[in-house]
């Protein structure tokens, strides 16, 4: 079993930061890539970035060059900096992490075994 808890979102108004944080714990030590996604209300959970364990890294495009997704195997935790915020940015933001599959990506959501809560950010305009 892993246990994720993410934390660090809030409201901010257009332009602005944030930094989101996504603690791992339990048995995390065969699990490779760890994820973020969003989901706004009305819509459908949407992938934004991942990372492998050797740092590989993945982003949507609508992210591309205004977030950036770290992490620190060494405490298990994954962080997700966002910059440039934007209204269309809010949205639940869940951490996640898996193993990897054949034939699936670190984009689709069914890469992953586990998921958070779920941390609210809100932009404003």
């Amino acid at each position: 079993q892993v246990q994720l808890v993410e934390s660090g979102g809030g409201l901010v108004q257009a332009g602005g930061s944030l930094r989101l944080s996504c603690a791992a714990s339990g048995s995390t030590f065969s699990y490779g890539t760890m994820g973020w996604f969003r989901q706004a209300p009305g819509k459908e959970r949407e992938f934004v970035a991942a990372i492998k364990w050797g740092g590989t890294t993945y982003y949507a495009d609508s992210v591309k060059g205004r977030i950036t997704i770290s992490r620190d195997n060494a405490k298990n935790m994954v962080h997700l900096q966002m910059n440039s915020l934007k209204p269309e940015d809010t949205a639940v933001y869940y951490c996640s992490i898996g193993r990897p599959r054949y034939g699936i990506t670190p984009l689709q959501s069914a890469a992953y075994d586990y998921w958070g809560q779920g941390t609210q950010v809100t932009v404003s305009s």
